[in-house]
């Protein structure tokens, strides 16, 4: 049965935490023969690092990549086996883009997990550890933070942008070090809040992830992408794409791109989307999106009483 307002959106990096999903796995045997898919894929085992792990480990980009994507993967064979509805979109943030096609049938689930570990490598590569850095600005418009990042730019003669436009007041900015300070300190004089530097390892979604774009892209020419058998709303754009080429292509720029995900949600309420189930670890989308736009349900089916509610509500309003 599929609802055309229900719509499943993936989160990305930053929703790994050791011991997630343990509840899952004894609720729905799927999370368990998902993950063992996975191992076998990446030769190691990743229940017992998700499990039993470092979260320094975890955290690492090659490793939270192909975890991520498993984890949303699990709970949407969960989600399916359950008697679940079949949304009539779908859109991932950064890395939950990937998961998206996955889910949607667009690229195999042991491919991906190969491609996904192999782009936390290159990201990782493409700037020696040190040299970038990231910020979260809080409370300022869009088109401020954009004039603060140009000028500190030309001031530094460094690269630094807004790269995720999450949601109204929260946009994150990337780039080389001095660059994202200096521009931190520019959008606070402008009347930010905060800029809250972040732990991650790279300026993601900035020009200087273009080598490991490149690096990508030869991956991606070798494996199979078909057309989505659910429409994906894309992070470079907030458009759907039907043509594998086009797909493959937007993967490539997604990784040197800002992920435009305010104008994503804002999209998929145009589509009459009015419920949304966040499919993966944490609820930070489902946050995201109440601020976008208020009118949107949010459902996590993360712990297995919420894939219930979920599956329950959604099946029961479409009645």
């Amino acid at each position: 049965m599929i609802r055309e307002d229900t719509a499943f959106v993936f989160p990305g990096q930053g929703s790994q935490v050791i011991g997630m999903l343990a509840e899952a796995a004894d609720a729905h045997a799927s999370i368990g023969h998902t993950f063992a898919e996975a191992s076998d894929a990446l030769g190691y085992d990743m229940w017992d690092l998700v499990q039993n792990g470092e979260q320094e480990q975890l955290n690492l980009t090659q490793t939270t990549q192909p975890v991520l994507l498993t984890c949303s993967v699990a709970l949407w064979r969960s989600w399916t086996a359950a008697g679940g509805v079949r949304p009539s979109l779908m859109a991932g943030h950064s890395l939950g883009e990937f998961s998206a096609l996955v889910c949607a049938g667009a690229i195999n689930f042991a491919d991906a997990v190969s491609l996904v570990q192999q782009r936390g490598k290159f990201m990782q590569s493409a700037v020696p550890v040190g040299e970038g850095a990231m910020a979260a600005i809080i409370g300022l418009e869009d088109s401020l933070i954009n004039e603060a990042c140009a000028k500190a730019a030309s001031e530094s003669g460094e690269v630094v942008s807004a790269v995720n436009y999450n949601s109204p007041g929260q946009v994150v900015i990337a780039g080389k070090a001095g660059a994202v300070e200096m521009a931190g300190t520019l959008c606070k004089e402008a009347g930010a809040k905060r800029a809250v530097p972040l732990p991650v390892s790279a300026p993601f979604h900035t020009q200087l992830m273009q080598p490991a774009g490149e690096k990508l892209a030869e991956v991606l020419a070798q494996m199979n992408v078909s057309a989505p058998e659910i429409p994906i709303v894309h992070n470079v754009h907030a458009g759907t794409e039907t043509d594998p080429a086009r797909i493959r292509e937007l993967l490539v720029q997604q990784i040197s791109s800002p992920v435009q995900w305010t104008s994503c949600v804002a999209a998929m309420v145009d589509r009459g989307i009015g419920q949304v189930v966040e499919c993966g670890p944490g609820k930070v989308l489902s946050g995201l999106n109440r601020r976008i736009d208020r009118s949107l349900k949010s459902f996590n089916i993360e712990k297995p009483e919420g894939l219930e509610s979920a599956r329950a509500e959604l099946a029961g309003e479409a009645q």
